[in-house]
């Protein structure tokens, strides 16, 4: 069944109406900027890494945040996207499971985790923030979906969007995570070297 077309200045307008919903500033986000900075710097000052993770999408936003975290942010940042890693632990201890068993095997107290899942019921993340807990962890949560989504409160800060559109929750995510590193670096433009 062929997709249907829909009127493109509608479509285009609704989009974009739904990403600035998605990346407006708020009190409450403000307060999320500032919590997960602090939660970061304190991670760094103290000789912890952050760690971030997520699954599909939410994984790539996770690999690039850890990246530029670790080269533009001067913070050791690392993500758990490694083929052979995931389909090791997935196999020993069940999909569920494997990114628990990554942060058992690879974090420490000190560290803090930054979990990214649109629906915020992603089993596996759910059970790696306990993980977290287990190890004393710092724990950052990004969601949308659902407001009774089981991750958004997980955290020691919460981002929820109250979008149920994947992409638009994807790339807002990958937003405010910008907006905090930037915030670290204290500027929005800088040389990529």
């Amino acid at each position: 069944m062929p997709l249907a077309k829909p009127d493109e200045r509608d479509f285009l307008a609704d989009y974009v109406r739904r990403l600035h919903d998605a990346t407006s500033l708020s009190d409450e986000r403000r307060a999320w900027v500032g919590a997960v900075r602090e939660i970061w710097r304190e991670t760094g000052g103290a000789g912890g890494r952050v760690v971030f993770i997520g699954n599909g999408g939410s994984a790539a936003i996770a690999s690039h945040l850890a990246s530029d975290l670790a080269k533009a942010g001067g913070i050791a940042a690392v993500c758990f996207s490694d083929a052979s890693q995931i389909t090791c632990l997935a196999n020993d201890y069940g999909f569920e499971n494997w990114i628990a068993h990554a942060l058992r095997l690879n974090c420490r107290r000190g560290d803090s985790l930054v979990a990214i899942s649109s629906s915020g019921r992603s089993v596996n993340i759910l059970n790696a923030v306990a993980a977290a807990r287990r190890l004393e962890m710092k724990v950052v949560t990004l969601s949308g979906m659902d407001a009774d989504n089981p991750l958004r409160r997980l955290g020691d800060a919460n981002l929820w969007l109250d979008s149920k559109a994947y992409n638009i929750i994807e790339s807002a995510h990958q937003f405010w995570l910008m907006m905090v590193m930037d915030s670290i670096i204290g500027r929005a433009e800088y040389k990529a070297n």
